[in-house]
């Protein structure tokens, strides 16, 4: 198991070897596996960057991002140009059903929320809205219709992370309640957390899921 002076080490590596990340604003703190990230970012997708590349990191067992969006001077644009912007680039995502979320923008901040059939609509609305210029941050409140009995939704989760990952799923306890997924049991490694949380949030009819999943790597 990696020290946490081990895990700082290789998070500041990866963080100065992904172009997508400004490294030099980025202070690392790690206490327990535990990595806490500070400093300020020139975007909303650059603090998404950032999270995503410490998640590779093995032995990262949490990630807190206390990263602050401090748009450059040319980056800021009205609430009213990033609502028009948001409702455009909804309307020309493929995957987001038409006219089934909503966009709200306070001082950069975009807040979604509507009612889609899949948790892939929902992710794929928030992932089209993070590039825009001038976003300083993103609620996704949008909710998932359940359309599943509880038993089904069961079966798909356990099915589905069986074929992912056997070893991982033996250890995985799922709990289904109305759409509400909960998750207990350990995992190896950030990565596998992520994986399994993903596999719940894919199946169909699950409007939530509730993460107790111990990393143990």
């Amino acid at each position: 198991m990696k020290t946490d002076l081990q895990i700082k080490a290789d998070v500041t590596a990866e963080l100065a070897w992904d172009a997508a990340c400004n490294a030099a604003a980025i202070g690392v703190a790690v206490k327990e596996g535990v990595v806490t990230l500070s400093g300020q970012v020139d975007t909303f997708l650059q603090k998404r960057a950032v999270d995503q590349a410490v998640r590779r990191v093995s032995g990262v067992r949490g990630v807190a991002l206390d990263l602050e969006v401090r748009l450059a001077p040319g980056d800021h644009r009205s609430d009213t140009d990033i609502a028009q912007a948001a409702v455009a680039a909804l309307r020309w995502h493929s995957v987001v059903p038409q006219d089934k979320v909503r966009v709200e923008v306070d001082d950069g901040w975009v807040t979604l929320t509507g009612e889609v059939d899949w948790p892939y609509q929902r992710a794929s609305a928030e992932q089209c809205i993070q590039p825009l210029t001038g976003v300083r941050g993103v609620t996704n409140q949008v909710a998932i219709a359940s359309r599943a009995a509880p038993g089904d939704i069961q079966s798909q989760i356990r099915d589905a992370l069986g074929r992912h990952a056997a070893r991982e799923a033996r250890h995985i306890e799922v709990a289904v309640d109305g759409g509400v997924v909960t998750l207990t049991g350990k995992v190896g490694s950030l990565s596998e957390h992520e994986a399994a949380v993903g596999t719940a949030f894919a199946a169909r009819g699950v409007t939530r899921v509730v993460d107790r999943l111990e990393v143990t790597g």
